[in-house]
């Protein structure tokens, strides 16, 4: 699928060319500012006002509930309720944590939404770059599911195909083989503490 010009509308307008942008686009443009403005904040705007600043924007972003149950897999439907429900905050924290320590600083870097977007199934797949000042772009990619009126991301691929979701649900085997989420939450919320103090995931 090829939607020609958003993009060029998008970094030369970004408030007027919004309502340009596929359904599906949108959610990404609005994380690419979010990022933006907490690199620029920096390490020297505290940590927890840097988390208050991204947390809106992540819990409406992506579809945390449904990445969450991916990464943790068949065994989400065991979990008691009230394990769900704090699984399902530690994780929160843990997201949002990630982002707000590992998007710390700002050199020129800049945000391009290609405008290219790929089908997978019923999914699109919002094809992202960061451009540094000099050196070689990173690339993130956005899987994006169709929830109700809102498109929201499920999953990321990292250089354009390592899936977020596939590498967290490796990390989580291990922490849930006796089928019990209490040391994946302790782990995860140990994680929160050590990127607070400025370590990054």
């Amino acid at each position: 699928m090829r939607r020609r010009g958003f993009l060029a509308l998008a970094l030369l307008a970004p408030a007027a060319a919004r309502a340009e942008l596929p359904p599906s686009v949108t959610p990404v443009a609005a994380l690419n500012d979010a990022l933006l403005a907490i690199m620029r904040a920096g390490r020297g705007t505290p940590f927890t006002a840097r988390l208050q600043m991204l947390q809106p924007v992540v819990e409406r972003v992506f579809d945390l509930p449904q990445i969450l149950q991916s990464s943790v897999g068949p065994r989400w439907a065991s979990f008691r309720p009230p394990q769900q429900e704090q699984l399902l905050d530690v994780f929160t924290q843990f997201t949002v944590a990630s982002w707000a320590a590992n998007f710390d600083s700002y050199d020129g870097q800049t945000f391009e939404i290609l405008p290219e977007l790929r089908r997978v199934g019923s999914d699109e797949v919002v094809q992202t770059r960061m451009v540094p000042r000099s050196g070689d772009p990173a690339r993130l990619d956005y899987v994006m599911r169709q929830n109700g009126d809102a498109w929201k991301v499920i999953d990321i691929l990292l250089d354009g195909s390592i899936s977020r979701v596939a590498v967290q649900r490796s990390d989580f085997r291990s922490l849930l083989t006796g089928g019990d989420p209490t040391l994946l939450i302790a782990s995860l919320r140990d994680k929160v503490a050590t990127l607070a103090i400025g370590a990054k995931s």
